[in-house]
């Protein structure tokens, strides 16, 4: 279910908190907090949308952890919570980060003020205005024939494969960016490019954009430091890949799928 970011809360509707402390994120008997978290010592309220007939806000926690109360990393709430929570999370997250990392104005110094009307934030003196950053990422997965193209980064757990991907550059759009990193990281060329889906990746900001392309063309060079290993994998027989909470799971699963028509 998506979110509402043009509505203004109901306080006749029950609530969801995401409620932190530094990087954790605090579930409640295995869940969010429900609307008891509004009486709890929160500092840095914040609502953050409306979902269904659910208000979501946000908070910082400065008292002792409620009763049936455990602090998660947000990866792990991410793997635990339903599904339809993670725009929440994300979005959560996402403004959390700015809001941390924009409390004075980068032009003139001054201590930032929210923004009257969206979640920006204002300088009053100089009257500079700051966003919430987003860093748009692509990823692509490419076929051959019955064959995907996987590859693993040093830094993957052992034994995981995905799809190529890389962050987009100033001045270059969605496609050169898709173009330039598969040469890069693999040394092929694509033809046949089509977008097919996105994902909010709060870590910490990033906006993943998924793509699906065809081999044209080269041989497998796996780029040093960035790619460990890179290899055609039949869609039969493919090696372990990212949990299904990324975005790389849905595309890898999506062109399989497309492939076996």
């Amino acid at each position: 279910m998506s979110l509402d970011l043009s509505s203004q809360p109901d306080l006749s509707l029950p609530s969801l908190w995401c409620v932190f402390d530094e990087q954790r994120l605090l579930l409640v008997n295995g869940t969010l907090p429900d609307s008891d978290a509004a009486t709890w010592p929160l500092t840095e309220r914040l609502f953050l949308a409306r979902q269904g007939e659910v208000n979501l806000f946000q908070g910082e926690l400065v008292g002792p952890t409620p009763t049936g109360g455990e602090w998660v990393g947000l990866r792990q709430a991410l793997m635990q919570l339903p599904a339809e929570l993670a725009p929440a999370l994300a979005r959560a997250a996402q403004l959390r980060q700015f809001r941390r990392t924009h409390r004075f104005c980068g032009h003139c110094a001054t201590p930032l003020q929210q923004h009257a009307h969206d979640q920006g934030r204002s300088c009053p003196h100089c009257g500079q205005l700051y966003y919430p950053r987003l860093s748009p990422a692509m990823m692509v997965a490419i076929y051959r024939g019955q064959e995907l193209l996987l590859a693993r980064a040093p830094h993957f757990t052992p034994g995981i494969y995905s799809a190529l991907a890389g962050f987009v550059e100033a001045g270059e759009t969605l496609e050169e960016c898709v173009h330039r990193e598969a040469f890069e990281e693999v040394g092929v060329r694509l033809k046949n490019l089509r977008y097919v889906g996105s994902q909010s990746w709060p870590f910490p900001h990033s906006l993943m954009l998924a793509f699906t392309a065809e081999y044209a063309g080269g041989d497998i060079v796996p780029q040093a430091g960035e790619i460990e290993h890179a290899a055609w994998f039949p869609i039969d027989a493919l090696p372990p890949i990212p949990q299904s909470l990324s975005i790389a799971h849905w595309l890898i699963r999506h062109t399989v799928t497309e492939l076996s028509r």
